[in-house]
């Protein structure tokens, strides 16, 4: 299983950003597959997953701003991130084997991260 995220940066407030994830090595096309993300300190916290039929689950901290969506031709995984916020700042990770949403973010095979930092 191969993971690699590719898209973050530093933004201002209000800003937007693209990641992606591209994905080898495994089903993609079968798999569930989700956006965790982590800051300095804390664990990994849950920001969105999407299921093979193209269903989503966008967790709360980021609800109306983060949107993720998937090409199954491709074997590319994506999350935009609309207005983003400093709270936002984090490392982002892509994750697949992934058994459910829950309180802590754990998956079976993580890409390495991405950093994205929202600062004025």
């Amino acid at each position: 299983v191969q993971l690699v995220e590719s898209g973050g940066g530093l933004v201002q407030p209000g800003e937007s950003l693209r990641l992606s994830c591209a994905a080898s090595g495994f089903t993609f096309s079968t798999s569930v597959m989700g956006w965790a993300r982590q800051v300095p300190g804390k664990g990994l916290e849950w920001v969105a997953g999407v299921w093979p039929d193209g269903s989503w689950y966008i967790g709360e901290a980021v609800k109306g701003r983060f949107s993720i969506s998937r090409d199954n031709a491709k074997n590319m995984m994506y999350l935009q991130m609309n207005n983003l916020k400093p709270e936002d700042t984090a490392v982002y990770y892509c994750a697949t084997e992934i058994l459910a949403f829950g309180k802590v973010a754990t998956a079976g095979s993580w890409g390495q991260g991405t950093q994205v930092t929202v600062s004025s």
